[in-house]
C-alpha cells in the first residue's frame, strides 16, 4: 500500500468517533488525492479557486470539497460552483456574495464562519463578538446554510496558549448555536495541534501533513 493510504489509516485510527476528517489536500499532486480516494476518503480541503476548479474536474463526483483558504470577492463565482462547504467566510460582505451567487445558480452553500483568536496577524476571520453580529444579521440568506464556525490556534509551541484559543474559539461556536441552533460544526485542529482541539469539542479536524507529508 502507498504512504499516503498508510498515514490516512494512522490518523484515522486516533481520531475518536463523532470527529470527521477533511484530508488537507492543496498543493498536492492529484495522484495523492486519488490515492486516498482509493482508501475511502472523500472529503478534501484546498485553499485556491483555480486548483480547486482543476481538481474537482478530475476527480470523481462524490467528493466533498471544502474550501479552506481566504476567499477573494473576484473568486466567489468558481469556489461556490465547485465547493461543498465554504469554511472560510471572514466577512458578512462575503458571505452575502456567496449567498447571492449560490441563489443565482441555485444552490445552497454550506458555510462556516471562520473567527479569529491566533496571536498571528496574518489570520484571517472575524473577532467573536463581529461573528455572532454577522450572524444575527444574516440569519435570513436563502443562499447560504450556516453550520458552524472554523478558527486556527496559534502557531505555537506554548501548550497553553493553544488551549486558550480552542476554548474560546468552541465558546463562539456556543454562542453561534444559541442563534442558529444547528450550527454545530466546529472545525478546528491540524497536523500538529488536533488532539488538543478534539478534547476542546472539534468535530472536525483539517489533516494535511500528517496524511500527505510537506508540501511542495
Amino acid at each position: 500500500m502507498g504512504q499516503v493510504i498508510n498515514n490516512l489509516a494512522a490518523v484515522r485510527s486516533q481520531l475518536p468517533e463523532g470527529v470527521e476528517l477533511t484530508a488537507v489536500s492543496k498543493f498536492q499532486p492529484l495522484e495523492a488525492l486519488e490515492e486516498a480516494y482509493s482508501a475511502g476518503q472523500r472529503r478534501f480541503g484546498e485553499s485556491r479557486a483555480d486548483e480547486l476548479q482543476r481538481k474537482a474536474m478530475a476527480m470523481p463526483d462524490d467528493v466533498e470539497w471544502h474550501f479552506i483558504g481566504h476567499l477573494q470577492s473576484n473568486k466567489v463565482r468558481r469556489v461556490v460552483r465547485c465547493a461543498s462547504v465554504i469554511e472560510s467566510i471572514d466577512s458578512e460582505r462575503l458571505l452575502r456574495l456567496v449567498s447571492s451567487e449560490s441563489e443565482r445558480i441555485g444552490k445552497v452553500m454550506d458555510v462556516y464562519l471562520q473567527v479569529h483568536v491566533a496571536a498571528e496577524e496574518t489570520k484571517s476571520g472575524f473577532s467573536a463578538d463581529e461573528l455572532i453580529d454577522c450572524a444575527r444579521r444574516c440569519v435570513d440568506l436563502n443562499g447560504v446554510r450556516v453550520c458552524g464556525v472554523m478558527g486556527m490556534a496559534s502557531n505555537t509551541d506554548d501548550v497553553e496558549r493553544v488551549e486558550a484559543d480552542f476554548a474560546a474559539i468552541a465558546e463562539v461556536g456556543r454562542r453561534l448555536r444559541e442563534i442558529i441552533s444547528d450550527a454545530s460544526v466546529l472545525s478546528m485542529g491540524m497536523s500538529g495541534d488536533w488532539p488538543i482541539a478534539v478534547r476542546h469539542g472539534a468535530t472536525l479536524v483539517r489533516i494535511g501533513s500528517a496524511i500527505f507529508g510537506d508540501r511542495g
